[in-house]
């Protein structure tokens, strides 16, 4: 006999069943789903299909051929549901303001009042419902609404008011009112619109009662303040944005306004209020970054609260000291920042506040970078009055003919105190390379300008610079690496050659014999240095063009015209090409030049050197013949080796001197006779390669070459007031997108409706203008937020059903 168990063991058994059936079901579907994707990426993928093949896909009922949508459902949703109430509170704002006049005052309220408790009061049955996202939108209609009916309030009732301090008890009676409706319904925008709308109150009662510029400050900081205890004790996340995003607004507000009062004092004591404001911010930045949960924000209060510090202590500086010391004034109290590394503070806000020293150290960088600025590009001007005359000291020789900057006296001293500390600071930190890279170029920097600022004679500045090149050569060839390859401490130093010596040379123009002696220095100090491996690929080539610049200037004292100077310039490619004929083949840097490393730049010196004897005579004909033949033999010369012979077709060229040929410009007025064999050719290219390969896109293929011709001919097609071309080419574009509908190409299909639209747009723009003058402005937002807000009930009604639908099916099993 069967034994049947009691029916509560029985109803246990079958629950159980069920739900392994659905757990089943849905591991089923999920397979066929990917199975179903799988089917169609490989149809997308398969080249297209000869005669007589059969295509492979998914079995017939699995819709594979159907496509995925590029929308999900409830992005559509919102996107009507947000455009409809945007649409719809600019109809609002548009009847308020433009329809306001034609009623009466009772018409006026109706109407008015009539939307509001209709916005008002809809999001109660909306959410009955359960149509949440509709309610919303409605309720921000109504939120919207409440602030036109406190304009209207005004106009009609208190027109005399203030409009300042009507605005602030409007705002806080609003704010208030927007957090009780937001909490009593559960709808998510009215609390972040009242808490953005709380910081208004104060700033505009202040603004009313006349407050000067200090209490507006300290108002605004106040609002912050307020604003931080609302975003860390509060909940919802969209509140403490708004929170946080006010708070930053007027605390920064504050911040500026304080900074601007403190550095704008004519006197210590407007200065220390304004400091104390500053010293304020700095308070609640740290008492902030405190308690904040995350580091990373507490590290950026603790930099924005040291940079308040600073700024506060600069400006009293400024008008107790003399103007050039209130830079190191900041600087000092900067570098006592960093002592705070060594208390019991906060680790992130030890941490910003040492960031913030170390911004306040670079913008003290950046004072002195005028100063540095004309010591490296002041000499350039140097070059129009070449041989002037020996000016009176180095300052004028490197500021000729530009404006001096003030209070330079003490950046030499600002640039090596950061120098120093960075050097102390490297031992310390993980970043010592860029540590390493950064102390020598503050302290040849310092360097640089100090004879500048001492005004030392002309000669002695000479010599200082000179010796700043010889000591970044010496720091680049004894700290350069074994392997031959500089360092990045070395390779700064090469740079910082580089710019001195460029900036010496063009100095040294002022006086003939000056120019000469700093040329052959420069080319010695170089050429010396290009011997070691390191510093080779950048010290000889540095060489050549001091070598070149030397032929130059002996040739010019001399008195020889520039097209015989030309053939003293030649002297340095035939140096040049014997270098790197010696240095070519090697592979393992057995050269007294650094190796093949060096091949390459001492080549294109070479180049540039034969370039400038060109130029230098071409003004002369036979001159110039006989300066292309030694080039081209130079040329021919280094085609002799084997890696070099490409070089032959370049000695080719020299020795038969072809002339050029200048085109004249073209007054172009149809593009498509340009485009279309562009367009042509490179559709037939795309046409090609899609057929080699099936997965390559038609952007690839097809989109270049169809917007080349498109894109011109629309905008041509847009200022033309005949019918001819808009014609022709919304018949190509429709052609176009004929052809990708055939094909099923994505590219033809986006670019030929677009420009077929556009035409149309463009030809029926006169009469589209003609109808919508004859509506209302406020008419056409208004029915289109209608329409979509409709829309996006019904939308979401319908996903709802939806859903039980599918609920009611999977507990079928």
């Amino acid at each position: 006999m069967t034994n049947l168990p009691p029916p509560a063991e029985e109803l246990r058994f079958l629950d159980a069943e069920l739900r392994q059936l659905d757990v089943r079901r849905a591991t089923l579907l999920r397979r066929r789903a990917w199975l179903v994707h799988t089917l169609q990426a490989t149809a997308a993928r398969q080249p297209a299909l000869g005669p007589g093949t059969a295509p492979v896909g998914p079995p017939a009922g699995t819709g594979a051929a159907a496509r995925r949508p590029e929308a999900t459902a409830p992005g559509v949703q919102n996107v009507l549901l947000v455009l409809g109430g945007v649409l719809l509170t600019i109809a609002a704002i548009a009847f308020t303001l433009v329809s306001w006049g034609h009623l009466g005052i009772a018409g006026r309220a109706l109407v008015l009042g009539a939307l509001t408790v209709g916005a008002l009061g809809a999001p109660v049955a909306l959410l009955r419902r359960g149509l949440r996202s509709t309610a919303e939108a409605v309720a921000a209609l109504g939120t919207a609404l409440t602030v036109l009916d406190a304009y209207a309030l005004h106009e009609v009732a208190f027109p005399g008011t203030d409009g300042a301090g009507y605005t602030a008890t409007a705002s806080a009676v609003l704010a208030a009112l927007w957090a009780v409706y937001g909490v009593r319904l559960g709808l998510r925008h009215p609390l972040p619109l009242a808490v953005a709308t709380a910081h208004l109150p104060l700033l505009l009662g202040a603004i009313a009662v006349g407050a000067g510029p200090y209490t507006l400050t300290a108002v605004s900081l106040a609002t912050a303040a307020g604003g931080t205890a609302v975003a860390l004790r509060a909940a919802l996340l969209p509140v403490r944005i708004v929170a946080v995003t006010g708070a930053l607004g007027t605390g920064a507000a504050g911040v500026l306004s304080a900074g601007w009062l403190c550095w704008s004092a004519s006197g210590p004591g407007p200065a220390a209020r304004a400091a104390a404001l500053l010293l304020v911010a700095a308070a609640l930045a740290l008492v902030a970054g405190r308690f904040v949960p995350r580091p990373e924000i507490s590290v950026g209060a603790a930099f924005a609260a040291g940079l308040c510090v600073v700024a506060g202590a600069g400006g009293v500086l400024r008008v107790t000291v003399p103007g050039e010391w209130t830079v190191p004034g900041c600087l000092a109290c900067a570098i006592a920042l960093l002592a705070t590394e060594r208390t019991r503070l906060h680790h992130p806000l030890r941490q910003g506040l040492v960031r913030a020293s170390a911004a306040v150290q670079g913008f003290a960088v950046l004072w002195t970078l005028p100063l540095v600025a004309g010591c490296v590009l002041g000499p350039a001007v140097r070059g129009a009055g070449a041989w002037s005359g020996t000016p009176r000291d180095f300052r004028d020789a490197v500021f000729a003919g530009l404006p001096r900057p003030p209070y330079a006296g003490t950046a030499p001293l600002v640039l090596a105190v950061v120098a120093a500390v960075l050097v102390v600071a490297g031992h310390r930190t993980a970043r010592r390379p860029a540590v390493t890279v950064a102390a020598p170029v503050l302290g040849w920097a310092a360097a640089l300008v100090l004879p500048v600022v001492l005004q030392l004679p002309y000669s002695a500045g000479l010599m200082a610079h000179a010796v700043v090149v010889a000591a970044a050569l010496f720091f680049a060839v004894r700290f350069g690496r074994a392997d031959k390859r500089p360092s990045p401490p070395s390779l700064t130093a090469l740079l910082l050659a580089l710019v001195t010596s460029v900036g010496l040379a063009l100095v040294s123009l002022a006086s003939e014999p000056a120019t000469i002696a700093v040329l052959g220095t420069l080319t010695v100090l170089f050429a010396a240095a290009g011997l070691r491996p390191g510093p080779a690929p950048f010290a000889a080539p540095a060489a050549l063009c001091h070598a070149t610049a030397l032929a130059c200037a002996i040739g010019a004292s001399a008195g020889r015209p520039p097209h015989h100077t030309a053939l003293l310039v030649l002297v340095v490619p035939a140096v040049a090409a014997l270098i790197a004929s010696r240095t070519g083949g090697s592979r393992t840097g057995g050269s007294r030049t650094g190796g093949s490393r060096a091949t390459v730049p001492v080549e294109v010196a070479g180049a540039a050197a034969g370039l400038l004897a060109l130029a230098l005579a071409a003004p002369e004909p036979p001159m110039l013949a006989l300066v292309l033949s030694l080039c081209g033999a130079v040329a021919a010369a280094t085609a002799l080796r084997p890696e070099r012979r490409a070089a032959g077709w370049a000695a080719a060229a020299l020795f038969l001197l072809a002339t050029w040929v200048r085109l004249a410009a073209w007054d172009v007025a149809a593009p498509e006779a340009y485009t279309l064999p562009v367009t042509g050719s490179a559709l037939i290219v795309g046409l090609l390669r899609r057929r080699r390969d099936a997965a390559v896109s038609s952007w690839t293929a097809y989109g270049s070459g169809l917007a080349v011709t498109l894109v011109p001919s629309l905008l041509a097609a847009w200022d033309d007031q005949h019918w001819l071309r808009p014609l022709a080419l919304g018949v190509a574009a429709l052609a176009v997108t004929l052809a990708g509908a055939r094909h099923r190409l994505q590219a033809p299909l986006v670019l030929g409706p677009g420009v077929l639209a556009l035409v149309a747009l463009h030809e029926l723009t006169p009469y589209l203008a003609q109808v919508v003058g004859a509506l209302p402005r406020w008419a056409p937002p208004a029915v289109a937020g209608l329409v979509l807000l409709i829309l996006g009930a019904t939308y979401e009604q319908r996903l709802r059903d939806a859903r039980r639908l599918r609920e009611a099916l999977g507990r079928l099993g």
